[in-house]
């Protein structure tokens, strides 16, 4: 048994002095803990909260200025890669990652080698290959379909291979040359059919869509959660909280490519989109604010200058949006849980799994304190 003691607790449920008692994988006792465990860590002063859970990255991408270079690399290389992003997100404090795309089965196996403890990271859920259309946003890296049965039958093979959710282009992006950020790709009928293979399964999807018209294609489709939606315009987020389609914002994203730029070696057409794009971004949080969209934190990690390690960044961002500090900790713990089907993770209470960060300062005082964890705690054991 281990028991983190003297500490805060804070997570959704409030701020309340206990001591934590763990055992195996699961937190046993938030309260009064037994006094002779088997390991203990005064955490006097400091404060015990949920590990954070990111419902959007890219394992085989590491920050570079152009991630379409990383087609001149082998896949025993981009796994090296994502080894070492595992690593990096843990040893921020994050303990579950939702991989939206990579090549083949490489996420895949990530999820498959952290569950064996073959390698030390968070949790992985993976989508295996994203869906696009041919020559469409990301088709670098994933699996192009034009048609329904076309897209039904990429659908079915990543479900084939074990994937947790199934994840398609709904409209251009930034980081693909040529591609318009938010016109639409796949159509809604398209859409509408993937949604239908991955349901018959019983797999959420997921759906890259920046302009307002892709994000209602994917909403009225039935996706799960829409990433980005940079063009939000009211009816979207109206439309998407009457569904309960979650937004996972991925501010980072644009941030790392606006602030790095050009100078940076980022492309200039990608640099030239993102500020478009962020021109509109801070009108999406307002309307979705307005509408009530559920939100999950996810940052596109692995995108230019958008790093594994600096995951937490994103909590910051979105209150710098205007969510309060709590709803940007609810984001990053309970309710992205609920988008990626977990049901034991993101509170620090009986029963839940031991994912657990001990910080500094109070988060919901300084979000910027989930930024430097003084211990992770991940599946039940002390990480550092």
């Amino acid at each position: 048994m281990l028991v983190l003691r003297g500490a805060d607790v804070v997570d959704v449920d409030g701020v309340r002095q206990a001591d934590v008692a763990v055992e195996g994988e699961e937190i046993v006792a938030v309260g009064d803990a037994p006094d002779d465990p088997d390991e203990e860590i005064d955490a006097t002063g400091q404060y015990v909260a949920p590990g954070l859970i990111d419902a959007h990255v890219h394992l085989m991408m590491d920050g570079r200025p152009d991630p379409s270079s990383a087609t001149d690399e082998s896949e025993t290389m981009l796994a090296y890669r994502a080894a070492a992003n595992l690593e990096d997100a843990l040893d921020a404090g994050v303990t579950t990652v939702r991989d939206l795309g990579a090549p083949s089965t490489l996420a895949l196996d990530a999820a498959d080698a952290v569950e064996t403890g073959v390698l030390e990271g968070p949790r992985v859920l993976a989508c295996g290959e994203n869906v696009t259309m041919t020559g469409g946003h990301g088709h670098w890296f994933g699996r192009e379909a034009d048609g329904q049965a076309a897209v039904k039958q990429a659908a079915r093979e990543q479900l084939k291979r074990g994937a947790d959710v199934v994840k398609c282009m709904a409209t251009g992006g930034v980081l693909t040359e040529g591609a318009l950020t938010g016109a639409p790709e796949l159509d809604e009928a398209e859409l509408t059919a993937l949604v239908d293979a991955a349901s018959a399964k019983r797999v959420p999807t997921a759906a890259h869509a920046h302009g307002a018209a892709g994000i209602k294609n994917a909403v009225r489709a039935g996706i799960s959660s829409v990433e980005h939606a940079t063009f939000m315009d009211r009816e979207a987020a109206e439309l998407m909280a009457e569904e309960g389609t979650y937004w996972v914002p991925t501010a980072k994203a644009l941030h790392g490519i606006i602030e790095a730029g050009t100078d940076a070696g980022i492309p200039a057409w990608a640099v030239e989109k993102a500020e478009e794009a962020a021109e509109a971004f801070a009108d999406s949080f307002e309307h979705a604010r307005d509408a009530g969209v559920p939100i999950a934190m996810g940052t596109d990690a692995g995108t230019p200058f958008n790093f594994h390690a600096d995951i937490p960044e994103e909590l910051q961002l979105m209150v710098e949006y205007g969510l309060s500090p709590e709803r940007a900790l609810a984001a990053a713990t309970v309710d992205a849980a609920d988008l990626l089907g977990l049901d034991d993770v993101g509170r620090v209470t009986e029963g839940y799994r031991a994912d657990l960060v001990v910080l500094d300062a109070n988060p919901l005082d300084d979000v910027a304190a989930w930024g430097s964890p003084a211990r992770v705690v991940v599946r039940g054991s002390v990480y550092r």
